[in-house]
């Protein structure tokens, strides 16, 4: 009797033709080099995704651009979160506010961080995705 798994068996013969063959065949379809630009029709389809980013909020989207409902801003700094609803960051920002500024604006709004020095001073906006 061992102690052995069985997960620890050596592959029959044939099993390890069987993977030679399938490593073999994976070698015969050569992969992109790294630094070979991607086609455009590549750019083209990612691009024209339904999935591409249409409701993540980055920070240099406009306001009208995002199509989420609720706008999540965190700070960096004392990890306060604001939480605002998109149409009424609109009806007090106007469509064309971008989201960077909004943000910073929203957390300034309460910010207890003032230290006197403009590098350090307030609230840092981050923009996760949840």
């Amino acid at each position: 009797m061992t102690d052995r798994p069985a997960s620890w068996r050596m592959p029959t013969p044939k099993q390890m033709e069987k993977l030679a063959a399938e490593a073999r065949r994976r070698q015969a379809v050569p992969d992109a080099a790294p630094d070979e630009a991607l086609p455009a029709e590549y750019w083209d389809s990612l691009l024209k995704d339904h999935r591409a980013g249409a409701g993540v909020a980055t920070p240099q989207r406009k306001l009208s651009e995002i199509q989420r409902h609720v706008l999540r801003v965190c700070c960096r700094r004392c990890e306060r979160t604001v939480e605002i609803q998109t149409v009424d960051a609109i009806r007090l920002y106007g469509g064309s506010a971008v989201l960077k500024d909004v943000a910073q604006r929203l957390l300034d709004d309460s910010c207890e961080q003032r230290t006197g020095r403009h590098e350090e001073d307030g609230c840092w906006p981050g923009f996760g995705t949840t």
